[in-house]
């Protein structure tokens, strides 16, 4: 017999099986030996004391089934039907995968570094603020999100299995927590090392990563994908091609619209990104001094509602650290990641406010690029009133709120460094007013967010792509041209490393007609 309970339990017991089979045992009365299993684990703060509560199956005089994480990709046949996929994020990664477990031979072109060897280019940026266009948080093996999280939790379940992604990610490395925390991470210490699991798997069946590699062109015949240019140099026929590029490779866009290729503007979000100390957070969501050895550092999620658009939280890292994301000189781009034990003493989050196209008559001369254009302006604009570094233009949170300089500003673990600026005189005057009220919102959602103590970093404006390119539902290629699949991020159709990585794996189904696991 099996049962389905939800029981509450202090977070010293949610962890300790001999403790929740006893919880179990009292729920439901058990004389009887049983065995059970947890499917989710959720933290419940909406009283005092904090509890998780656990879903669990109980296995009444029967044992638990053993589920064992294992999946077979066969060795590819020497005539295996090509993929060529541009980028190695997550969605060309599992797009590989999947295309292996189809029996098609995958060809990813990645113009960045191998995963650890991104990891130079990162401490360049850090510590000499010298940009590698090719090489840094954004672009790599990985993807955006390798050195920025690793945040597994999506609303997309209805586009693909979820579940399966998560599985894949434990069978290369991944804690198993990762099936049963309702908010997922892995944590960027240990992402490197089961992306190049991932890798290694690819090519022992017979796929081909190829780095320091750059689309540069794409050859069209009767409105069909014939060809690509690698490098500016390298041309290589090519049958289906799977665009997995990422939402900052702007030459990407800017290719397709010198081809004329349809694209789209689409509207994104820009802000900020705020830094608390995490103790700060901790007591406001935990309603404790101190939050004790068994609970997580808390996150928050925060939403409001201007006159016409919303403000909110985005990519929160509890004990995290905000990095230096720009993909270019001459730009400043803030982001924020947390180790797997989320251990620092800062808690940081993206704050931001859509951006519609009427909002930027100014920049409509460029068609569907226009937001593309608004975002780097705005970039720049921080990049000048940091000094032209990377070091970026800050504020506390009541100065910004109150329209009025900061003094000074408070550590931070932005490690280049803050220039202290009225960042309502370098944000656009709309991004900057809705900002303040949302902020001041927060305020009232969460007592004692709203202090001087916290710091705001410019800008936070790689929270999606500013482009979408077109295609259609049914058979994921683009509206026009013929076995082009724009795919996840950089194409407008998801947003985070499990949506990207469904996305990567639903082109490649459509390609070789398998229907997609739900």
């Amino acid at each position: 017999m099996i049962q389905s309970i939800q029981i509450l339990v202090l977070p010293e017991i949610a962890f300790d099986e001999k403790a929740i089979k006893n919880e179990v045992a009292q729920e439901l009365n058990l004389k009887t030996d049983f065995d059970f299993k947890i499917s989710k684990r959720s933290i419940d703060a909406r009283k005092v004391p904090v509890r998780y509560l656990l879903t669990i199956e109980v296995y009444i005089q029967e044992k638990a089934p053993d589920v064992k994480i294992d999946f077979h990709f066969e060795k590819l046949t020497y005539n295996a039907k090509v993929i060529h996929i541009i980028g190695a994020g997550p969605a060309g990664m599992f797009a590989g995968l999947q295309a292996i477990e189809n029996g098609c031979k995958p060809i990813i072109f990645e113009r960045g570094k191998k995963v650890k060897e991104r990891r130079k280019d990162l401490a360049k940026i850090t510590k000499e603020q010298e940009v590698n266009p090719d090489s840094n948080y954004c672009f790599g093996e990985g993807g955006a999100g390798t050195y920025s999280d690793g945040k597994l939790y999506t609303r997309s379940k209805k586009k693909g299995s979820v579940r399966k992604i998560l599985e894949q990610l434990v069978y290369f490395g991944a804690n198993e927590d990762i099936l049963v925390n309702a908010h997922p991470h892995i944590g960027t210490n240990k992402l490197p090392q089961i992306i190049e699991n991932i890798r290694e798997t690819i090519i022992e069946k017979g796929g081909e990563f190829h780095f320091d590699s750059k689309l540069t062109d794409i050859s069209i015949s009767d409105n069909k994908i014939v060809g690509i240019e690698i490098n500016g140099s390298t041309k290589i026929p090519c049958e289906q091609l799977i665009l997995a590029t990422g939402h900052s490779a702007r030459d990407v866009y800017e290719l397709l619209f010198k081809k004329n290729i349809d694209i789209e503007f689409k509207p994104f979000a820009l802000g900020v990104r705020v830094e608390h100390s995490q103790s700060l957070i901790d007591s406001i969501q935990y309603k404790m001094e101190d939050r004790g050895e068994y609970l997580p550092p808390a996150s928050y999620s925060l939403v409001h509602k201007t006159e016409d658009r919303g403000v909110y939280s985005f990519c929160m890292c509890p004990g995290g650290i905000i990095a230096p994301c720009a993909t270019d000189n001459g730009e400043v781009v803030t982001n924020g990641w947390s180790p797997s034990k989320r251990n620092n003493p800062y808690s940081n989050s993206g704050i931001v406010t859509e951006v519609k196209w009427e909002d930027i008559p100014e920049f409509h001369q460029y068609g569907p690029l226009a937001g593309l254009e608004f975002q780097k302006s705005v970039e720049k604009k921080c990049w000048l009133a940091g000094g032209k570094t990377q070091q970026v233009p800050a504020q506390r949170l009541i100065d910004f709120v109150k329209q009025r300089p900061s003094k000074d500003l408070p550590k931070t673990s932005y490690f280049p460094g803050l220039v202290s600026v009225d960042l309502n005189e370098v944000l656009p005057p709309f991004i900057a007013k809705n900002l303040r009220e949302g902020f001041e919102a927060f305020g009232k959602k969460m007592r004692g967010y709203l202090t001087n103590d916290a710091v705001i970093h410019g800008t936070e404006s790689r929270t999606s792509s500013p482009v979408r390119i077109p295609r259609d539902r049914e058979t994921f290629e683009h509206i026009s041209i013929k076995c082009l699949y724009p795919c996840a991020e950089g194409a407008g159709y998801a947003g985070g490393i499990v949506s990207a990585a469904i996305d990567g794996q639903n082109c490649v189904n459509a390609i070789c007609g398998v229907k997609s696991e739900i």
